[in-house]
């Protein structure tokens, strides 16, 4: 049937019973036979443990438990499931045990128990059973299981035990950048895993996670003083979890975001930083407890509630149209980390909600138009789905009465207890009604899975991200319908999506190395101080600080205005008299590009960016190019550049969905600049420099301006620039 047959028993009670239960694809079951074949053929530990990389909310735990069942049939006695620290993640892995493993437990064959309320007098009979033990990663859980293996029940320690480590990047790998208490306190964790697994008598150990990143590309040792050596994850074994059909993670939210034929193309809406500011706390100079609805500092705020109202109500008459079970659908706001600033937005968003309810109740004009808004909105990625399409009227009527019913609530989530009471009995946060918003921080980002998530306003500062830590506040990645997508809106400012494009790039390119092989590897690099380009060792990066480089990846500022004519004609006009002059003395020339001295191609640049202005929250970072460039051609004799020019371009500065407009380069057929410049782009790079008119009617200054757009060679390594790194 599959390889690892003649390797492991496929035909146990336990495999079975889930295969029937959960009718995996083939896929699932090479990924789950494969992981049990090596975890019983090699040696693993927390240093060298066998890996399970899969991606945010991919189908990580349904993998591992199949992986867990066929290990039970396969001479594993136990499982400790070592889940990240929270009361709430304990409860819903004990849930979803209880839920994938109903038949093994009512058949008295296994026991699930939580490490902290294990029963101090299990009988033999009872130890006989397979058994899983939930343990949450904190030092007082850690030392009951010691306790648990040891003392209470020593008969356990000579049974066959596999260790799976779920969220392993979380307590099994520390940062450089984290407080020392926190990398104090993630290698306690980390040493006493270790050292219950190499005390039982036969141990295998599993991490499972979602970054490459920490686990792949540790430094050959760190040392945070003279008497502690923080050694490497170097994986033993490593298999991928398959991404399902119906998964949407960061491909969907950046790469398909730039497509106008796709919904993911009306996904992110811009919000500024001053829309954050009045979320941190109450402010009555900045905003008004009465007529929330008018204030302009609350307009993307509001937006974003009647957004995901009027979305579900999309959602909700086509499935009652479709004589399908109408869903309960939810929205995040994650912004802030204290209670104090999560009661402020719940007032916030009860007060929204509130005038809202007034309106309707009234019959106002400004709901109706409030509403119709968003309607039409909505139904522009809604058209794009192949379902049916509700009238306005329909849909007013809808709204009216999620108002009048109250069916829509909102609910803080902050520490443990609060979470606790929240989740249903699968675990995940119960959708009490069928508009839930949720306000929380941190407790949130720690893998609670909210279903039917269809808005998330978010804002936490990127400065301090971390790429585990991102990853898992994008609880709006996951099994999602293409249906429910239609109306779902991701709210933050660019900067944050920006640094999250990049954290997606950065991880993206990983798993692509990984799967060539780790020859393939990715290089890292940084400026040092006398400017030169250096290797950077991967723990020193920090992930807002970083661009990844591939073949042909295309690189252009976005979001500028022009300056003024006065300022910048001579410039402009600089730059076309540098271009003719370097025609001149090419050594190479086509049809429709020339090669340029790396020096001169910097000189034209820097000229270019003295005649943009950058808008808030948009950046054109020149060292950044100057440095891409020099790495580039690093190892050319002769360092040039190809140069593709193109004049009389009259482009909008806005585009129709009020967007600043990030394609000039992409015209159609085979003389499109884009694809000259990556046919000509084999081994040097090549820049596009397009000169605009740049006419006052396009939204521009009315003056001529050049824009210029990178692409990188066919011929290079995958690399990561890190343009700032951690201070050691």
């Amino acid at each position: 049937m599959r390889e690892t047959q003649s390797r492991i028993d496929i035909k146990g009670t336990f495999y079975n019973f889930l295969i029937q239960k959960n009718n995996y694809d083939k896929v699932y079951l090479d990924c789950i036979e494969s992981t049990v074949s090596n975890l019983v053929q090699q040696q693993t530990s927390a240093n060298k443990p066998g890996m399970l990389l899969g991606k945010i909310q991919s189908g990580k735990t349904r993998t591992f438990l199949g992986i867990m069942g066929l290990a039970y049939d396969n001479g594993y006695d136990a499982v400790v499931i070592l889940t990240k620290g929270t009361k709430a993640l304990v409860k819903q892995t004990i849930a979803r045990l209880h839920q994938e493993f109903d038949g093994m437990l009512v058949r008295d064959n296994m026991r699930v128990y939580d490490i902290m309320t294990m029963p101090g007098n299990l009988s033999k009979w009872e130890l006989h059973k397979k058994l899983a033990i939930v343990v949450k990663k904190e030092t007082r859980n850690m030392d009951k299981l010691q306790q648990a293996l040891f003392e209470t029940y020593p008969q356990l320690k000579n049974k066959h035990i596999l260790f799976i480590d779920d969220e392993a990047d979380f307590a099994s790998v520390s940062y450089e950048n984290n407080t020392e208490k926190n990398i104090i306190e993630m290698r306690v964790i980390a040493s006493k895993i270790d050292n219950i697994r190499a005390n039982v008598a036969k141990g295998s150990y599993l991490q499972v996670t979602a970054t490459p990143y920490s686990l792949y590309l540790q430094p050959e040792e760190r040392r945070k003083n003279d008497f502690v050596k923080f050694e490497p994850v170097r994986p033993a074994f490593t298999t991928l979890v398959p991404i399902h059909d119906q998964y949407i993670g960061g491909n969907f939210y950046f790469d398909e975001a730039e497509n106008p034929t796709s919904p993911a193309y009306y996904l992110y809406q811009e919000i500024k930083e001053n829309d954050l500011a009045v979320m941190k706390k109450m402010d009555l100079r900045r905003v008004r407890k009465e007529n929330v609805l008018a204030q302009n500092n609350l307009a993307n705020v509001n937006k974003a509630v009647i957004n995901f109202i009027v979305g579900s109500c999309i959602r909700r008459w086509q499935q009652h149209y479709l004589k399908e079970k109408q869903e309960k659908y939810a929205m995040v706001v994650h912004t802030e980390r204290g209670k104090k600033a999560h009661d402020w937005q719940q007032q916030l968003i009860h007060r929204i909600i509130a005038d809202l309810t007034k309106l309707a109740k009234s019959n106002d004009d400004l709901f109706t138009e409030r509403i119709e808004e968003s309607y039409h909105h909505l139904m522009k990625s809604v058209r794009l789905v192949d379902m049916p399409e509700p009238s306005f009227a329909e849909i007013l009527k809808e709204v009216n009465e999620a108002f009048m019913e109250e069916m829509v609530i909102v609910s803080t989530v902050n520490s443990d207890k609060e979470v606790e009471e929240l989740l249903d009995f699968t675990g995940q946060l119960q959708l009490r009604t069928p508009m839930n918003i949720f306000i929380g921080g941190q407790i949130l980002d720690r893998g609670v899975t909210i279903s039917n998530l269809t808005g998330f306003f978010y804002g936490r500062n990127p400065k301090s991200f971390q790429q585990d830590t991102v990853l898992q506040h994008s609880r709006m990645y996951g099994a999602r319908s293409m249906e429910d997508m239609a109306v779902t809106r991701f709210y933050t400012t660019r900067n944050i999506y920006q640094v999250m494009e990049r954290i997606h790039e950065f991880d993206t390119e990983l798993r692509e190395a990984f799967k060539k092989g780790h020859d393939q590897g990715v290089v890292f690099i940084q400026k040092d101080a006398s400017n030169q380009i250096v290797p950077c060792s991967p723990n020193k990066i920090l992930l807002s600080n970083i661009v990844t480089l591939k073949p042909h990846k295309r690189m252009l500022p976005v979001g500028f205005q022009t300056g003024y004519k006065t300022y910048i004609s001579k410039p402009v006009e600089k730059i076309s008299v540098i271009l003719r002059e370097t025609k001149k003395t090419s050594p190479g020339i086509t049809d429709d590009a020339f090669l340029a001295p790396s020096n001169i191609v910097k000189e034209i640049l820097s000229l270019i960016h003295a005649t943009l202005q950058m808008e808030e929250g948009y950046e054109w970072d020149l060292q950044e190019y100057f440095s891409i460039l020099d790495y580039i051609t690093l190892d050319m004799e002769e360092k040039y550049v190809w140069l593709i020019v193109r004049e009389g371009r009259n482009i909008k500065r806005i585009d129709s969905e009020g967007r600043f407009e990030n394609a000039p380069d992409t015209p159609s057929g085979n003389k499109g600049e884009l694809k000259v410049a990556r046919e000509l782009a084999t081994d040097h790079p090549a820049i596009i420099l397009l000169k605009q008119l740049g006419l006052e009617e396009n939204g521009w200054r009315g003056t001529p301006f050049w824009w210029p757009i990178m692409v990188t060679p066919l011929h290079m390594d995958s690399t990561v620039y890190a343009k700032e790194t951690i201070k050691q």
